[in-house]
């Protein structure tokens, strides 16, 4: 029995819930990036989008430059609505996760919707996390989830990408970094990842 699977999930927060518990507008995590004063370092990149440990975010605002005040009852909300969780604060102790982007690259679908039929006939798990509008599931509950997926499935396979698997696995995923959008995009500057 894998290691995550004996204790509870991490709580996570995406762009949105980072904004909530400092009770800033939604864009300001990006700002604080550019910026400099928050990186990705610390994030987990899943579908291209950053989620960060809560432990990290409820430590953040105190290494700012200005020291930012947390919600108390936005943090408690948050905490509630992933229990059971537990606190951690590094990227590293948060088990490789899915979003729409890898399932579709694991089981080597082209459509999205095809996922999300699957998710609300029950053919895949429940989502473990509702992030900054974004299901995402533990990896290995999707892994677990491959013959039920299999099981009346008429036209689509649904077999498993063993080097796809192995890259989400290894956190080497393509999808596992952020892409730049805007100016940036154009400039073909790209975002470091960690």
């Amino acid at each position: 029995m894998p290691k995550e699977a004996m204790e509870p999930k991490p709580f996570l927060a995406g762009v949105q819930e980072f904004a909530t518990l400092y009770g800033v507008k939604p864009d300001m995590p990006a700002k604080w990036v550019h910026r400099g004063v928050l990186d990705y370092s610390q994030a987990i990149i899943v579908s291209g989008s950053p989620y960060w440990p809560l432990g990290f975010v409820c430590r953040f605002g105190q290494t700012t430059p200005r020291p930012k005040s947390l919600d108390p009852t936005a943090l408690a909300r948050l905490k509630e609505t992933q229990s059971p969780g537990r606190m951690t604060f590094e990227a590293s102790e948060v088990p490789p996760l899915a979003g729409h982007g890898e399932i579709m690259a694991l089981f080597g679908l082209t459509k999205q919707p095809i996922v999300t039929m699957a998710a609300q006939r029950g053919r895949l798990p429940i989502p473990d996390y509702s992030l900054s509008g974004s299901p995402l599931w533990l990896l290995e509950r999707v892994v677990e989830a491959a013959p039920r997926l299999r099981e009346g499935a008429r036209q689509i396979d649904w077999t498993i990408d063993e080097e796809v698997l192995a890259a989400l696995r290894g956190r080497c995923w393509e999808g596992s970094v952020i892409k730049p959008r805007g100016v940036r995009a154009s400039r073909g500057v790209k975002q470091p990842h960690p």
